[in-house]
């Protein structure tokens, strides 16, 4: 059995929302459909452009800015939670301080030698200084990129686990299209099915093997070996981070999800495994539409 081709793989997911620190009050922020959304600021573009004239940015601005460099950067797949158990604390304080951090420690880096030459000894600088002050200036550039990729990602965990979970989702998504699957998927695919099997089978997480492919289609699973041995093997599409995990799909009841056949919020049909080895089953689901909408609690229809 196929999923469904043309389904956005955030279908399965309700809007989220928070509250962030711009300028003197706390603004929505909320992610709907796969897009971050800015209900206090209206008009970001016109934001951008008086910021680039020298205004100050508002925070929440910066947010989406930030939120936008890092959907397809295959680092966020490493930084996010594994799970709702994994929570990473990060507040707003935090962010507050790594800024703060940044700016104190900001500032044009001297360029060596530009002060050296006694007056009256008009000398051109020859090719070393001008080695050394290009060398200078690549350091501050990759210093200061440093700093915005460190407050980008503190910001972004500071949004909470709902966030973090859709974040990963659209990068997952944005990697997971392609013909070649990408070592750092199968790995983060590897260390968020681990805990949910070790739930599902009672199994070692470091006992699971995951191996993907490109194709949507569902692969296989089996169970092998005894003790320290024993493995799980399973193969799945690369979409399963994003169209099942990402959407809290990964284990409903005693079934494993390997697919999403009939996306939707708040019932949706998948393809949910009842022990290694056996032939997915279609199982119709349902969340609660009332419940909290970071973490999405699946149920199987009796």
């Amino acid at each position: 059995m196929n999923n469904v081709p043309n389904e956005a793989w955030f279908d399965c997911l309700p809007p989220c929302d928070t509250q962030v620190p711009c300028g003197t009050g706390r603004h929505t922020v909320r992610w709907e459909a796969g897009t971050l959304v800015l209900p206090s600021h209206p008009d970001v573009e016109g934001e951008l452009v008086l910021a680039a004239l020298g205004g100050e940015q508002a925070r929440c601005v910066d947010l989406a800015r930030a939120w936008a460099r890092h959907t397809e950067d295959l680092s966020v797949l490493a930084i996010g939670p594994r799970g709702p158990a994994d929570q990473i604390a990060v507040d707003w304080d935090d962010v507050l301080a790594a800024e703060q951090t940044g700016s104190a420690a900001g500032g044009p880096v001297p360029v060596l030698g530009a002060a050296r030459n006694k007056p009256g000894l008009a000398s051109r600088p020859g090719p070393t200084m001008a080695r050394a002050g290009a060398r200078q200036r690549q350091v501050q550039s990759e210093q200061l990129k440093a700093q915005q990729r460190r407050n980008d990602v503190l910001s972004l965990l500071a949004l909470g686990y709902g966030f973090q979970v859709r974040l990963i989702g659209q990068v997952a998504a944005a990697q997971g299209s392609g013909e070649r699957v990408r070592p750092a998927l199968v790995a983060a695919i590897t260390g968020r099915l681990a805990p949910v099997a070790e739930e599902w089978l009672g199994i070692d997480p470091d006992q699971v093997v995951v191996d993907l492919h490109a194709a949507r289609s569902w692969g296989s699973s089996e169970l092998t070996g005894y003790g320290a041995d024993r493995r799980l093997r399973v193969s799945l599409p690369a979409g399963w981070l994003a169209r099942v995990w990402a959407c809290g799909l990964a284990r409903v009841g005693r079934h494993l999800v390997v697919g999403v056949v009939e996306p939707g919020w708040p019932t949706a049909r998948v393809l949910g495994l009842r022990a290694p080895g056996a032939k997915p089953e279609p199982l119709d689901v349902h969340a609660d539409p009332d419940g909290p909408g970071d973490v999405p609690h699946w149920e199987a229809y009796e």
